[in-house]
């Protein structure tokens, strides 16, 4: 069995947020840089359920997990490096 392979936008998709490249650039402008201190799930622009996925993906190593790995990454340093 092979493991899907998850995108960035539809991750935003699952999250039920815009998913289009502008949107997402626009998401990452406005909500980074993260505090390197601060879990992903527990930013305060997250809703609970929202909150609840990003959590249990990660803990879960589940198939979205690199995908939230990735938007880790990009909130804390910006889209464009």
């Amino acid at each position: 069995m092979e493991t899907p392979i998850h995108t960035l936008p539809a991750l935003f998709k699952q999250l039920g947020l815009p998913d289009d490249a502008v949107s997402i650039d626009q998401f990452i402008a406005s909500h980074s840089p993260l505090k390197p201190d601060l879990r992903l799930a527990d930013a305060f622009f997250w809703s609970e359920s929202q909150r609840q996925l990003l959590r249990d993906e990660i803990l879960e190593d589940a198939d979205w997990a690199v995908v939230v790995d990735q938007l880790d990454v990009l909130l804390r340093k910006g889209r464009s490096e």
